[in-house]
């Protein structure tokens, strides 16, 4: 079977396409010069939809100025449409790591933009005397203030997300504390005992923990609002007509539907890749945070005969192919692995940001790259974390009690009674002798049996009510 094959060139030469493909030579040249991780930036449908949008927005400023024919502006328009609505995102091949800046990827995008335009003026693929990849859907633009553009409007929308999902996370952590309220156990630090606390205060901590990393992110995804768009080359605006910056920003605001404004300075827009780094500090802080979470998931429910065992994870598959009945907590475990790569991936971004040199940082692919994997790793991630983890935790209440009973850490909650001294003296003797702290301090008429229970009672140690030495009487 013969495949139909178009011929297309650029300053380099001749290049032989199939007809089926809308991409061009330039997008061919960036197929066989990067080969680099097997991920087209198909893969990252909100980036491709960005720059359909980014060109709709030029192609409406460009016509509307008169730069480029009206009936070339309406058809990239409309070609622009289809690809915001999903069509053609299989013509977006380019790897997402590449040199050149993002031009590799830009030029991919015109180059279907331009051959789809064609098809809706009744022309063939490649008949670019009427429709130009670079002469009218990259009109007045360049690689330096298209792509970052579109990047910044595709992390914004990974960055919502992001935040919903975490939301929801919350939202899921705070219902357990709500559940587990009334559930006594034990505190610890440096993996020892510490006081007591409820269940449910510890999961409400870690409702309250993500939520404060929600809104580091609302701040950060912001920072992406601020666009370049009319810098073209540099920052000058050379080959931009005037009112095209504020008209193109205008048109982009409107097509998008986020308040994107115009950056103040151009030039320096076009080459800071601060916010960035700002929100790969953010999302490190995140994955710090959750993985954290996770670990003590996996350490609250070790066991469970031999382990902590205060809270049971739902079983979702056996854990070993040697030990019969063994289940392990794997999704705290993907999700720490995960929390690990977006935490490489802030050094990835920082190095690069910081090798961009004089006026263009051409390292933004790969600082795309390490955005958007992360933040799509996190996403799915917090997903599954609270479908088939968080939301079916149950607790061992018996277990939990038990271990307070028999710990030698609510001898502190009598510490303001008895003092540091006799209460250090009853731990190690509870510790020597395994006895507990209670059935000593009866022993030794340290305090009343009245005082005790007061103490030691289930009210006093989730709610600590302050208890006046003076005031009490000593047995």
């Amino acid at each position: 079977m013969t495949t139909k094959t178009r011929l297309e060139h650029d300053f380099l030469g001749e290049r032989e396409l199939p007809d089926d493909r809308y991409y061009g030579v330039q997008t061919l040249r960036a197929l066989e010069n990067f080969p680099i991780t097997g991920v087209a930036i198909s893969s990252v449908p909100e980036l491709v939809r960005a720059l359909a949008q980014v060109k709709k927005a030029a192609a409406l400023a460009n016509g509307e100025l008169g730069v480029i024919p009206a009936d070339v502006s309406r058809a990239i328009c409309a070609a622009c449409d289809e690809i915001v609505a999903g069509a053609l995102h299989d013509q977006f091949p380019v790897d997402v790591i590449q040199g050149g800046a993002g031009t590799s990827t830009n030029m991919n995008a015109n180059e279907v933009i331009a051959n789809r335009a064609l098809e809706i003026l009744g022309k063939r693929k490649g008949e670019y005397q009427f429709v130009h990849p670079n002469n009218h859907v990259n009109c007045s633009q360049s690689t330096n203030d298209a792509y970052p553009t579109a990047f910044r409007i595709a992390l914004h929308a990974k960055l919502g997300q992001l935040i919903a999902e975490l939301r929801r996370l919350q939202q899921a952590f705070a219902a357990k504390g709500r559940e587990f309220a009334d559930v006594l156990k034990m505190g610890r630090t440096q993996l020892q005992d510490a006081v007591p606390m409820s269940l449910g205060q510890e999961f409400d901590a870690y409702a309250t923990t993500l939520g404060e990393d929600v809104q580091r992110l609302e701040e950060a995804r912001a920072l992406v609002l601020e666009v370049n768009m009319g810098a073209t080359a540099i920052g000058t605006g050379i080959n931009a007509p005037p009112r095209y910056t504020e008209l193109v920003t205008r048109r982009l605001r409107e097509i998008v539907g986020t308040p994107l404004v115009s950056s103040e300075n151009l030039i320096e827009a076009t080459w800071d890749t601060g916010a960035y780094v700002q929100i790969a500090g953010v999302l490190k802080r995140v994955a710090v945070k959750t993985s954290k979470i996770c670990s003590d998931l996996r350490l609250l429910s070790s066991g469970p005969r031999t382990g902590l065992g205060e809270i049971n994870l739902p079983p979702l598959q056996p854990g070993s192919s040697i030990m019969p009945g063994k289940v392990n907590p794997v999704m705290p475990e993907v999700v720490n692995q995960i929390c690990y790569y977006a935490i490489g991936a802030d050094l990835t971004v920082t190095l690069a940001a910081e090798n961009g040199q004089l006026e263009l940082n051409v390292m933004e692919p790969v600082i795309g790259y390490g955005l958007f994997t992360s933040i799509s790793f996190m996403v799915n991630g917090f997903r599954v974390l609270r479908e088939k983890c968080v939301d079916g935790i149950t607790a061992n209440r018996e277990r939990c009690r038990e271990l307070v009973v028999n710990s030698i850490g609510i001898v502190t909650a009598l510490n303001p009674i008895i003092g540091y001294e006799a209460s250090a003296a009853v731990a190690r003797e509870a510790l020597v002798t395994g006895r507990s702290v209670a059935e000593l301090v009866l022993e030794k008429q340290l305090v009343s049996k009245e005082l005790l229970d007061e103490v030691l009672s289930t009210e006093n140690l989730l709610r600590p009510r302050y208890i006046n030495p003076r005031l009490q009487k000593v047995a």
